[in-house]
């Protein structure tokens, strides 16, 4: 391959790796993926293609697709809640408005996975990365009627998972400090006036670290839950501790003290916590070695 028809697929990494990410929920996978299709451009007749964007996305949506069919499987034995890999930043990482300009809130990425493949892709590739029907036809070798079905059946799903009320930056930062000190503390009082009476606790341990295996309902419940869990530890404070952004959030990486890193974001709606998620299964953690203090 030339240095030409190199630079022509970095060129659309970042955006081949985004559609990547939504479609697996892994970052690992979405890599992987991203260097498949580098391999495929790189045996391809590059004089041949018109749309260089257009073909990578064919060739990336494809063999997400050909993933996500087997990951399906997977996930319906899958030990306690399932959550995303998290896409974790530093507080100091520079802004990306391409990146900002569409969601990857673990509210939206759960959403994601109630979709059928198919509807996940043709309402990512048009709705979220903005192709239209006659390129997501092409990609999922399905006619341009079909899906137009498909993405309107996922937008459907989608509106409805997705939180409709948000709140500015700055208070939603404020919110997620006061709940992480209140959690680490076992403040029943303050964990219930954060709480909204319907809130939801996903933790992910995956079979592999003590986590809650199922999902916990109820600003009662969940307070409860982390008063109890304040009480069995030796400190309220983990080993290690680093605000970062998660999946465009704000959010903690820990280590605790068990030796491990743990990921803990939180979604508010009209000014109550209404959403937390904790990611501890390991295999999810391991591509954030880099942001670890190094022993």
């Amino acid at each position: 391959m030339t240095e030409q028809f190199a630079c022509q697929f970095n060129h659309w990494r970042r955006y081949l790796t985004g559609i990547a990410y939504r479609m697996l929920g892994s970052v690992s996978e979405a890599e992987d993926v991203v260097q498949d299709a580098y391999l495929r451009w790189h045996d391809a007749d590059h004089l041949s293609v018109n749309d260089v964007r257009a073909y990578l996305t064919t060739v990336t949506s494809r063999l997400c697709l050909d993933r996500l069919r087997v990951a399906h499987r997977q996930r319906e034995v899958y030990v306690g809640p399932w959550l995303p890999e998290p896409l974790v930043e530093t507080l100091d990482t520079p802004v990306d408005p391409e990146a900002l300009a569409s969601d990857v809130s673990f509210a939206l990425m759960l959403a994601l996975e109630r979709l059928s493949p198919l509807e996940r892709a043709a309402f990512l590739l048009h709705d979220v990365f903005g192709l239209d029907f006659g390129q997501v036809a092409i990609s999922l070798e399905r006619s341009e009627t079909s899906c137009r079905q498909l993405a309107s059946r996922a937008r459907k799903k989608v509106q409805a998972a997705r939180p409709r009320y948000q709140v500015a930056a700055v208070e939603h930062s404020q919110l997620t400090q006061r709940f992480f000190e209140a959690a680490r503390s076992g403040d029943v009082t303050e964990l219930k006036a954060l709480l909204s009476e319907s809130a939801t606790l996903h933790t992910d341990g995956g079979g592999k670290r003590v986590a809650a295996l199922r999902l916990i309902i109820g600003a009662d419940k969940i307070s409860r839950f982390f008063a109890g869990l304040a009480r069995k530890s030796t400190s309220s404070t983990p080993c290690w501790i680093n605000p970062v952004i998660v999946n465009g959030l704000p959010g903690w990486l820990t280590i605790e003290h068990d030796g491990l890193p743990q990921i803990m974001t939180l979604e508010v709606v009209d000014s109550r916590v209404q959403a937390l998620y904790v990611v501890r299964n390991p295999d999810k953690l391991r591509h954030l070695a880099d942001q670890l203090p190094q022993p």
